[in-house]
C-alpha cells in the first residue's frame, strides 16, 4: 500500500486504521521537498510487463480477461494502446488530509463475517485498487491495496459524466438546447436513423435506439460499435470509425424515445460528438479548456484513443484527480478552482430534475430499489448519492448535500464476478459516518 509522498498530514493515520492484509500498516511518511523526493516503488518488474504484454488477446477484445491480467492492463492502458491527453495547467490544488477513523473502522457484512471498512477493501472479498474518500474537500479517507498512487487507471463508463458536464457548461452558455433534436448540431445526422432524437434523451439514456451495451456478440450494433473505436475485436467487415457508422447504420427501435431506460454508450457518443461540433474541436481538448486545466490536477489525465485517434469514453487519470473533478459538484468546490464550473441550475437538474418512470420502464431487470432517477449520465439514488459507475468497478461518487466524494477503482476477478461490488459497501459506510443520523465532526 502506498500513500500520498507529498503530504505530512498522513502521520494523522494510525496503524489501526490502516490494518488488513499484506503486513504491518507502513509509517506516516514525511514531506518531501522538489529537492528530496520520495522514494519511488514500482507496480510491476520488467519480467510481469513483458509477460502480460504478451498475454494481450489476438482473438477478442483486450479486456476480454479477468483477475491479474485485467487488474495490469486497466492500470497501464497507455502501454498497451495509444491515447489522447487530457491536459492539465497551472499549480496543483493540494488536497488537506483530515483522515476519518470511523470510515475505516465502519463495519462492513461479508462472507467472511463482518469487517472493517479498511480491511474489507484490502480482503480477498474485494479487488479494490485504490480509493479517495473527501468530506468538505479534505480527504477523509485514502488506500491503494493494489495500485500505486501515481499510477492512471482506467475508468470506463465514468467517463460519461466528464461528458455530459461539458453539455451542461455549454448549456449554461445557451450554446445548446437539450430539447433540440441531436441533427440540429450535427447535420450529417440529418438523414439518418438518429434524426429526431432530442440531446436531453440522449443525455438520460431514453433514446429508444436498438443498441445496448454488448460486449459478447462480435456481430451486434454495440460491439461494432466498440470496433470501430479500436476497443473491440475487429474483423473485415468492422465499421471503419463510429461517425460514418451512426450516419449509415441500421439501429432499429426497441421503444418511442423518452418511454424508457436502456443502457448504450452509443447516446453518450453522440453527446461527445455534438460538444465536438459545438466547440470545434476534439472532445479531449474541449474537455481539457472548460474542466481539468481550471481544476488544479495533479496530472494529465488522457483518453484510450486505439483506431484513427478517435478518443474512446474512457478516461485515464489519478485518483485524486479524479476525486477533484467530483468536487465540482460539491460545496467544497473551491478547494480546486476559484470559479463554480457546475452551475446550481445543473446540480438541481442532477438531484430533482430526473425522470422516475424510464427506470420504471428499464429494458433489462429491474433497477436499484432504492433508485431516484437516472439523469444526464448519472444515477441518483434516495439519499442523494448520484453515482457513476464503469465496467468492471470503477466509480464515482458525489453526495452535495452531506459534501462528500468517493472515487475508486477495481477489477473482475474471474469470471463469475465473485468479488462484492464496493458501490453497496460504500454507500453504507458514508451513510453511517456522514447520514442524517450521524455526528460528523
Amino acid at each position: 500500500m502506498t500513500w500520498n509522498p507529498h503530504l505530512a498530514l498522513l502521520a494523522t493515520l494510525s496503524a489501526a486504521s490502516m490494518g488488513g492484509c499484506g503486513g504491518p500498516a507502513p509509517q506516516p511518511v514525511e514531506p518531501s521537498s522538489a529537492a528530496e523526493p520520495a522514494a519511488f516503488e514500482a507496480d510491476s518488474t520488467v519480467e510481469e510487463t513483458l509477460r502480460w504484454q504478451r498475454a494481450v488477446p489476438t482473438d477478442t477484445a483486450w479486456w476480454d480477461v479477468v483477475g491479474e491480467q485485467l487488474a495490469w492492463s486497466l492500470k497501464n492502458v497507455h502501454q498497451l494502446f495509444p491515447t489522447v491527453n487530457i491536459y492539465r495547467d497551472g499549480p496543483v490544488r493540494e488536497l488537506a488530509y483530515r483522515l476519518d477513523e470511523r470510515i475505516a473502522d465502519h463495519l462492513v457484512e461479508t462472507p467472511e463475517g463482518p469487517l472493517r471498512f479498511a480491511d474489507f477493501l484490502q480482503s480477498e472479498q474485494t479487488t479494490t485498487m485504490g480509493m479517495v474518500i473527501l468530506h468538505r474537500g479534505e480527504v477523509v479517507f485514502e488506500t491503494y491495496p493494489r495500485m500505486q498512487y501515481y499510477q492512471k487507471p482506467a475508468y470506463w463508463s465514468v467517463t460519461k459524466v466528464l461528458v455530459s458536464a461539458v453539455v451542461s457548461i455549454l448549456e449554461d452558455r445557451g450554446l445548446v438546447d437539450v430539447q433540440q433534436p441531436i441533427e440540429l448540431y450535427i447535420p450529417d445526422l440529418k438523414e439518418s436513423q438518429l434524426a429526431g432524437i432530442t440531446v436531453r434523451n440522449l443525455l438520460d439514456m431514453a433514446s429508444g435506439i436498438d443498441c445496448s451495451d454488448n460486449y459478447v456478440d462480435f456481430e451486434s450494433c454495440y460491439y461494432r460499435f466498440e470496433a470501430s473505436m479500436g476497443d473491440a475485436y475487429r474483423t473485415d467487415d468492422s465499421p471503419d470509425n463510429p461517425y460514418d457508422m451512426m450516419i449509415d447504420f441500421d439501429y432499429g427501435y426497441w421503444a418511442d424515445q423518452g418511454t424508457g431506460y436502456d443502457y448504450s454508450g452509443i447516446n453518450t457518443f453522440l453527446l461527445r460528438w455534438m460538444i465536438e461540433e459545438v466547440t470545434d474541436m476534439p472532445f479531449q481538448d474541449a474537455f481539457t479548456d472548460e474542466i481539468w486545466r481550471h481544476i488544479g490536477a495533479e496530472a494529465d489525465a488522457s483518453m484510450f484513443a486505439a483506431r484513427n485517434g478517435i478518443a474512446l469514453e474512457v478516461v485515464i487519470a489519478r485518483l485524486r484527480d479524479l476525486a477533484r473533478f467530483g468536487l465540482l459538484f460539491s460545496p467544497s468546490y473551491g478547494v480546486v478552482s476559484d470559479r463554480k464550473i457546475v452551475s446550481d441550475r445543473f446540480l438541481d437538474i442532477i438531484v430533482n430534475g430526473g425522470r422516475p418512470e424510464l427506470s420504471a420502464n428499464a429494458r433489462f431487470g429491474p433497477r436499484p430499489a432504492d433508485l431516484k432517477h437516472t439523469v444526464y449520465q448519472w444515477d441518483v439514488f434516495d439519499n442523494d448519492d448520484f453515482h457513476k459507475g464503469g465496467w468492471a468497478g470503477q466509480g464515482l461518487l458525489v453526495n452535495a448535500e452531506r459534501d462528500y466524494v468517493a472515487a475508486y477503482a477495481s477489477y473482475f476477478k474471474d469470471r463469475e464476478h465473485s468479488e462484492m461490488s464496493l458501490l453497496p459497501a460504500l454507500r453504507q459506510v458514508l451513510d453511517g459516518v456522514y447520514g442524517e443520523d450521524s455526528t460528523s465532526p
